[in-house]
């Protein structure tokens, strides 16, 4: 049993840091999954549904704010993987990882593979997952704060956040550890 794990919101100013890890079946059907940065907001969602129905496993975690401040974005994304993969219900003999940098979990072997999400079916998958949990979140969190514009730029440093952040204060949903001030 292998399992593909990647992150997101490592780069973003505010959110939480979410992960994601997927067992997949051997002969998964390949239905145009690709690494979710490369896939329209629509086309992840279509997959999002698919992808679950499909594998043997998946687990999806989170890390607030708090967290991510008071730990660092590497170990946050560290641990929000190894919290994915505890969520498994079936334990993995491997572990591939979207990345160059993972913290070895349970004496599981492991294997960072660089654009890991463009090369690997399990490590797409979690990708996907993982994007369109986070993005649920920023959507939802926009609601309370419009001004940031989150229900489009998802809590990365786009012009607009940037800007917004000029003229109004940081939320608790800003990471006070990330340079805030443009």
């Amino acid at each position: 049993m292998e399992a593909g794990c990647d992150e997101v919101g490592r780069g973003c100013l505010a959110g939480p840091v979410v992960a994601a890890a997927v067992v997949i079946k051997e002969d998964f059907p390949q239905r145009l999954i690709n690494d979710s940065k490369k896939l329209s907001f629509r086309k992840r969602i279509d997959l999002d549904f698919y992808i679950k129905e499909n594998v043997y496993d998946y687990a999806i975690a989170e890390l607030p704010v708090d967290f991510i401040d008071k730990h660092n974005i590497l170990n946050a994304s560290m641990r929000a993987m190894h919290l994915a993969l505890d969520k498994l219900n079936m334990k993995p003999e491997h572990i591939l990882v979207d990345g160059n940098q993972f913290y070895p979990y349970r004496f599981v072997p492991h294997q960072c593979i660089v654009k890991g999400d463009a090369k690997f079916l399990s490590i797409a998958c979690a990708s996907i997952l993982a994007k369109n949990y986070r993005d649920q979140i920023m959507i939802s969190l926009h609601e309370d704060f419009p001004q940031f514009g989150w229900n489009k730029n998802m809590g990365y440093a786009t012009k607009f956040h940037r800007d917004a952040l000029k003229t109004h204060a940081p939320t608790i949903h800003h990471r006070k550890s990330f340079r805030l001030e443009y």
